[in-house]
């Protein structure tokens, strides 16, 4: 009878596929909402939009602050001309005036004491009352301060304006400029921007909201780095290295995930160490999907590679194959049974240990239908 046999090609271990399952992710993921408090008068975006990074995705009702800013714009121009002022100094017409303002108070003041010392004179002679003659007196008085500070003021304007007068306007123009510049600020805080590219995944509030600061209204994700990110034992975190790529399984479909990065921490329930693994950006996923990442754990262990059809099943579950004897006669072979050991099945093929050596020939199929002792010839060999 003819038989297929094989050549023995020993082999030293075994690849155990292990699947472990963990979750599609985006590599960012933002609630979005304004720093400040107010009213939401639009949203440029709907669900299931692409945006692109620095896109205006909202705005705020900003009115009271343009009217703060035309409030701040006006005290700006009346502290510049205030400031104009004290930098140009006093002017001739300003000068002339408070000097006649002291000569007139001069003359005001002599004709007063003139008075008071005819009162005087008076009074001694007991013609009028003390009193009419302090009415006088009291006068003359009030009238030599009044020029006293008349003639104060008009040496302020010869002397010109103090330095320390235009450096607190100078101080002031600075600090309206600096309110203007935080006003611009809010103004620009009013525009929800985009922070990076990607997909609306969900709305979350609408039109005429009043928000509180940091209130989000929309959910952004970066669709365009997608990453698995599955949690593994701790030996076989120790055996990867960022960069290297492995099949990683998503449905139906599978692509090759990069190796971005091991989290240093061990989860304290599963014991096991989250691996995230960037992948391809064409992928055809979406977010929360289950993903299984396929890894071969090496078991070492002497044995043999058979096909499965070279091995039929034997007694106390153990398995056994059929090797090739020699005869008397040429080209004529004896059929002989060696118990195994099956340690690993992978699709069509068995992995065994047992009574073989790797100077037999197996048969590889057809085993069944063979009986020890039995007389066959080789019809074909395989490596």
């Amino acid at each position: 009878m003819p038989v297929t046999t094989l050549s023995l090609q020993p082999s030293t271990s075994y690849d155990i596929q292990r699947t472990y399952a963990g979750e599609v992710q985006a590599n960012r993921t933002s609630e979005l909402g304004f720093e400040l408090t107010g009213t939401l008068i639009e949203i440029a975006v709907d669900e299931g939009d692409w945006v692109q990074q620095g896109m205006p995705l909202a705005r705020l009702d900003t009115r009271s602050l343009a009217a703060q800013r035309q409030q701040l714009l006006a005290q700006k121009a009346q502290a510049q001309a205030q400031f104009r002022e004290l930098k140009t100094g006093p002017r001739t017409e300003e000068i002339g005036a408070a000097r006649a303002a002291v000569e007139d108070l001069g003359q005001q003041r002599l004709l007063a004491e003139k008075q008071s010392k005819r009162r005087q004179d008076l009074y001694k002679q007991g013609a009028i009352s003390r009193e009419s003659f302090e009415e006088r007196y009291f006068a003359a008085q009030a009238l030599e301060k009044r020029q006293g500070q008349a003639r104060k003021r008009l040496e302020e304007l010869l002397a010109g304006t103090r330095v320390e007068q235009v450096e607190s306007q100078s101080a002031q123009l600075a600090e309206i400029d600096a309110r203007l510049k935080a006003l611009d600020i809010q103004r620009s805080k009013s525009v929800l921007r985009a922070p990076f590219t990607g997909q609306v995944a969900q709305r979350l509030m609408d039109e005429g909201v009043v928000l509180n600061g940091g209130q989000p209204i929309l959910r952004l994700v970066e669709t365009s780095k997608i990453e698995a990110r599955i949690g593994i034992p701790q030996a076989m975190a120790s055996r990867m290295q960022p960069g290297q790529t492995y099949p990683v399984q998503v449905g139906d479909q599978r692509y090759q995930g990069q190796v971005k990065t091991l989290l240093p921490e061990v989860d304290n329930q599963s014991r096991t160490v989250m691996a995230v693994l960037t992948l391809p950006k064409d992928a055809a996923v979406s977010m929360g999907q289950t993903a299984k990442l396929v890894l071969a754990q090496r078991q070492t262990q002497p044995g043999f590679w058979l096909p499965s059809t070279a091995v039929i099943a034997g007694e106390r579950g153990l398995w056994s194959a059929s090797v090739l004897k020699s005869t008397d006669q040429d080209q004529v072979f004896s059929v002989a049974r060696r118990d195994l050991e099956v340690l690993h099945t992978a699709g069509d093929r068995i992995y065994v240990r047992g009574m073989l050596n790797s100077q037999e020939q197996v048969i590889a199929k057809g085993t069944h239908r063979l009986a020890p002792g039995q007389l066959v010839k080789v019809a074909n060999t395989k490596n």
